[in-house]
């Protein structure tokens, strides 16, 4: 099969986005509440609403500038009955507990004026109860002009419980009927919504479970349209699995890459949560020695042609799984390793709101909790900085982003990898084990081009020299992660 011509925006490749959950984010005095909140600090519910909202974000955007961060994406926005937003009623409209579209469009041009590109959720298998369409087919029956916008099979329909429900809903929940997109009418609704959000300014789409629209003309004209108006937006796909077909050049540019978080979990963990790694997408996640893993990360940089390779959406967890911390069972050190790898590996990294503070929480609602503003004790602060610095030294440093990537060393425990980007060399050493590694290695024949005396560029450890395929007289602390820079006096002329 020949492949399409393919075009991956440029400014992914050096992007780390940060998502946010705007119900749990940050809340703002300005905008009035509704009654019946929940306390901001209290657990989180199914069913509750804490009241952030995106005034609430543009206040804290001094705090996410600080981080370091250059790209939001947000879990649905629009208008809902549901605190997650996955429920739509309306995709023209701004849910009003958010701020409605006046707090978007201020939003929006804030966040541009301030450098940081967004990406909004596109929630486009199914809707919801309250869509204005499936409403008309509750009220009106076999008489309604919208019947066939979903998959109705009898009437009257049972949507209030979760059985004979009379049509096709996601995973059979009542709440949120499939669109039936064979139907032009919805294909013509749907791709209007993709294409007023770009209108108005957003960068692009994150969208939901689209391997459920199992329709590759209805991804390869929604991928044409939106490119019609913005040649640049990103189109990235949330597919947990198998993703080749979406990926070769006609539909996303890239997918939630929980591959790549399946591969450094299994390698950095001391220990893994597999109850709650059962309950999300993950599934399983196999623990790994450096072979292992290098031949994880190999697939990771082959499965897809370098433009898809170049702006997947590298993350360590998400609103779907339970935080980082948590499937690590507790391990800093191993959450230290994955977010060194993360942030010096191709494609665009992804950070879930507070995993940068060392929050924990196991899987849904619990991953989901408010930011702890006001409760800076909880705080990791160590994670912070050292997550912030991370973040400094990748948008510093393009041989950290956009540069090659080579494997130099891949045995027991202890994986070692080198990027390259003009001038710039770097090599990062992940040493999962429980003991300190001293002496001389030999590395693959890829480290001849790597030759010269590295430094670490965070924790100012001695410097590490690589002579010809040796790198010889070096100490590596058990359970770490290094990011090392040739020394300028050794930088290529």
């Amino acid at each position: 099969m020949k492949l399409a011509i393919m075009h991956t925006p440029a400014w992914v490749r050096q992007a780390v986005f940060y998502q946010i959950f705007p119900d749990r984010f940050a809340r703002s005095d300005t905008l009035p509440k509704a009654h019946g909140l929940e306390a901001w600090d209290s657990p989180p519910t199914i069913h509750g609403y804490k009241g952030g909202d995106l005034y609430g974000v543009i206040e804290k955007l001094d705090y996410l500038s600080d981080l370091g961060v250059n790209a939001l994406y947000f879990n649905p926005i629009f208008q809902s009955g549901s605190n997650h937003r996955y429920h739509t009623h309306d995709y023209f409209k701004v849910d009003p507990m958010l701020g409605g579209n006046k707090a978007f469009s201020d939003l929006l041009k804030v966040c541009h004026d301030r450098g940081f590109k967004v990406v909004l959720d596109g929630v486009f298998n199914h809707a919801s109860r309250g869509f204005f369409q499936f409403h008309d087919i509750l009220e009106n029956r076999e008489h309604s002009p919208y019947r066939d916008w979903f998959h109705v099979r009898k009437f009257p329909l049972n949507a209030y419980e979760e059985r004979d429900l009379g049509y096709d809903a996601w995973w059979g929940l009542a709440a949120l009927p499939k669109f039936n997109t064979k139907n032009p009418q919805v294909r013509e609704f749907l791709f209007s919504v993709a294409e007023y959000w770009l209108e108005q300014g957003i960068d692009g789409w994150r969208l939901d479970v689209p391997n459920e629209i199992d329709d590759d003309a209805f991804w390869q004209e929604f991928r044409e349209r939106c490119r019609k108006i913005n040649p640049d937006c990103y189109i990235v796909g949330e597919l947990w699995h198998d993703a080749k077909r979406w990926l070769r050049g006609d539909q996303f540019d890239a997918v939630m890459n929980y591959g790549f978080t399946r591969a450094i979990f299994g390698f950095s963990a001391d220990s893994l949560n597999h109850e709650q790694i059962a309950k999300c997408g993950y599934q399983v996640i196999h623990q790994l020695n450096a072979q292992a893993f290098g031949q994880a990360v190999n697939h990771l940089l082959h499965e897809h042609r370098p433009e898809v390779v170049n702006v997947q959406l590298n993350l360590l967890g998400s609103h779907d799984t339970p935080r980082a911390l948590t499937v690590l069972q507790g391990d800093e050190a191993a959450l230290r390793m994955s977010l060194s790898f993360l942030l010096s590996f191709p494609g665009a990294a992804c950070l879930y709101y507070g995993d940068e503070l060392g929050l924990e929480g196991r899987h849904d609602p619990e991953c989901r909790q408010a930011m702890p503003w006001q409760r800076s004790s909880i705080w990791n602060h160590d994670l912070y900085e050292d997550i912030k610095e991370l973040i400094k030294l990748r948008k510093k440093h393009k041989a950290l982003s956009i540069g090659s990537f080579h494997q130099l060393y891949a045995q027991d425990k202890l994986y070692i990898y080198g990027r390259i980007h003009e001038r710039e060399r770097f090599i990062g050493i992940l040493n999962a084990s429980h003991q300190a590694i001293e002496g001389d290695l030999q590395l693959s024949e890829a480290a001849l081009t790597f030759q010269g005396r590295y430094e670490d560029i965070r924790l100012g450890h001695v410097g590490i020299e690589i002579v010809q395929n040796s790198l010889s007289a070096f100490s590596l602390p058990a359970r770490t992660a290094l990011l090392c820079r040739l020394s300028d006096q050794h930088q290529l002329s």
